[in-house]
């Protein structure tokens, strides 16, 4: 199995398994209710969402990065701050699908000019 299709596997169990944990998350409480609670007092959440947009933003500076656009860099942002891991594996395989599956990890890293 070459890493791109490794890779493509990985992004789709990821997008499918945080499609799934958010769609059963939502159905059982409201995001709302939730962050209203005593739970946005708690040390851990609060570091727990430090981790998680720090990493966010981690992956983001990769995507501003590969994206030449100023549209696509701030579209990008947004997406991945409101849907984090959801937005990130999208990103990720709409780059691992755009190159064949024997393609080099270094052609999907790296900027492309475009011309």
């Amino acid at each position: 199995m070459t890493p791109v299709l490794f890779l493509r596997g990985f992004f789709i169990v990821v997008l499918a398994s945080m499609l799934w944990v958010t769609s059963w998350a939502t159905v059982g409480q409201s995001l709302f209710a939730f962050i209203e609670g005593p739970v946005a007092r708690d040390r851990w959440f609060i570091a727990t969402l430090f981790d998680a947009y720090w990493g966010f933003l981690t992956f983001y500076v990769w995507v501003a990065y590969k994206e030449t656009s100023p549209l696509a860099r701030i579209l990008w942002l947004v997406g991945i701050l409101l849907l984090g891991n959801i937005a990130m594996a999208v990103y990720c395989l709409i780059q691992l699908f755009r190159v064949s599956p024997s393609t080099p990890l270094v052609d999907v890293l790296v900027r492309r000019s475009r011309a």
